[in-house]
């Protein structure tokens, strides 16, 4: 019994051990070390965490074991974190413009360069991503051997292939694999028939393989801006297919972070795709052809596309639609397309011949809580043209902030119940479109201020009754209120505006 007892005893001690042994992996980061850690190292990576988020929890053991093997690397590759969150750490937070938990970045030479983490979140991933880019940006393929290990044919490659590994434009080229290598996968040879598609060169050439249209590409502008561009235009297919298949996901990614108006058309791929798929690649290469390269191509399955439809405030039963949407938000729709219509409709965009559409809730039938409702139709009557000073909270309903701070709005309302010249209201941005001219709204929740003049100012002051009322009454404007006659006026002729605008 007394060695059973010492076992059990040495058991726990043993794992006790091997726990803080296993926890040392990562190695703990704060103010005081930050700059000397990194400074002193030539490759390192960084996790900013926060111990109350849950996504930060998950990852915790993953990266934990990508650091324990990680360590045993030749030269061994140091994983690291930080709390973000504590009020100490906060001045490396703002430094490095952290965007949310957790946030991994990659130090190099010394923290010199900086380096977003891409990866996949799990062990495994960790540990293919982080060799990978700690080893040198572009290898060099000196056999069909060496290609074999190094194009992966489901992927885009950029190829350099040059006459010497030396000179300018090779310098360029290592310049350009330094700055995308997080996202993209490069290499470089010195014979081109080493490479699975594409002929023989006697020029430097950059070389793009990819696993669609017309399967590789080639560019002889050694500039890195012009690279880089032609990278990017080339890595998107001429039409993105966005359905269930996990390999499109990265074009997806790629086509709704591209810069440039996009068509997107929406069909159920089990019935329709074989009507509308010929056409609208005919329509999307007639584009590219004749250099109209500022609308990209995207055909999705209404399946997998329900997120898309509920941000544009659509339903399923409206397929197969096309809608084309701008980079200022601008929005143009025609739902149940044929698609001998698809090249007409397209058309008619191009030439401006089309309106935009809007979306709006409908307009409630009843409005008579002390925080008024405005909608994306109502918005212009109810806020920019009501000759009222308007705090306008722009919301989503799911936001805890937001209904934190709603019952503090319900109080400032009553507050001025009997004040006719004021008005407290509410928007829920994620069912009505926000004018992007007026508002800037990047998060929830985001408050307005319209004075009765006609001035417009963002709140930022503290979400408490005082604090609100305060700021309305120091920026209000004294202008009377419309008499009814001229209000009815005023609203005619709006409605009017809003009706062509639809």
């Amino acid at each position: 019994m007394v060695w059973r007892g010492i076992l059990v005893i040495l058991s726990v001690v043993f794992a006790v051990c091997v726990a803080v042994e296993e926890k040392e992996h990562v190695l703990t980061l704060d103010h005081t070390n930050f700059t000397d850690v990194v400074t002193k190292h030539n490759f390192i990576v960084v996790e900013f965490y926060a111990p109350w988020c849950g996504h930060c929890k998950k990852l915790a053991p993953e990266y934990e074991k990508a650091a324990s093997v990680l360590s045993s690397h030749d030269p061994p590759i140091v994983l690291a974190k930080i709390d973000a969150s504590d009020e100490a750490n906060r001045g490396l937070a703002t430094q490095y413009q952290l965007k949310g938990f957790p946030t991994i970045k990659i130090f190099r030479n010394g923290g010199k360069k900086i380096q977003e983490y891409n990866g996949p979140r799990e062990a495994d991933g960790i540990v293919s991503y982080i060799k990978k880019q700690s080893g040198p940006a572009s290898p060099e393929i000196k056999s069909k051997e060496d290609a074999a290990n190094v194009i992966d044919y489901k992927k885009i490659i950029v190829v350099g292939i040059f006459q010497e590994l030396s000179g300018e434009k090779f310098e360029k080229y290592i310049t350009l694999a330094e700055k995308l290598r997080a996202d993209y996968d490069f290499a470089h040879t010195l014979d081109a028939k080493f490479l699975p598609r594409g002929e023989q060169v006697d020029k430097p050439t950059l070389r793009l393989l990819k696993p669609f249209d017309e399967l590789f590409v080639d560019f002889e502008d050694f500039e890195v801006e012009a690279m880089e561009k032609f990278i990017e235009e080339s890595s998107i297919p001429i039409v993105t297919y966005f359905d269930k298949d996990p390999e499109n996901s990265i074009y997806v990614s790629k086509f709704f972070n591209g810069i440039g108006a996009k068509a997107m058309l929406f069909v159920n791929f089990s019935t329709e795709l074989d009507a509308f798929q010929s056409k609208y690649k005919d329509v999307a290469v007639l584009y590219k052809e004749n250099g109209l390269k500022g609308l990209s191509f995207l055909l999705g399955d209404v399946e997998a596309g329900e997120g898309a439809f509920n941000y544009f405030g659509l339903k399923p039963e409206q397929a197969p639609l096309i809608i084309i949407m701008e980079n200022d938000g601008q929005k143009y729709l025609k739902a149940h397309v044929e698609p001998d219509a698809i090249s007409s409709w397209l058309k008619d965009y191009k030439e401006g011949k089309l309106k935009p559409y809007v979306k709006s809730q409908p307009i409630p039938e009843v409005n008579d809580e002390p925080v008024k409702v405005v909608v994306r139709d109502t918005l212009e009557k109810m806020v920019l043209n009501s000759g009222k000073n308007v705090l306008l909270e722009f919301y989503a309903p799911w936001c805890g902030h937001c209904k934190a701070l709603a019952p503090i709005l319900d109080e400032v309302a009553v507050s001025f119940e009997k004040d006719s010249n004021v008005l407290i209201a509410k928007l829920d941005a994620t069912a009505n479109d926000i004018r992007t001219d007026e508002f800037d709204v990047k998060g929830f929740p985001t408050l307005y201020f319209k004075s009765a003049s006609g001035k417009l100012s963002q709140y930022n002051g503290e979400r408490t009754k005082e604090a609100i009322i305060e700021f309305i009454e120091q920026n209000r404007d004294d202008k009377p209120a419309q008499s009814e006659a001229d209000s009815t006026t005023s609203e005619s002729v709006i409605t009017d505006s809003a009706k062509d605008e639809l």
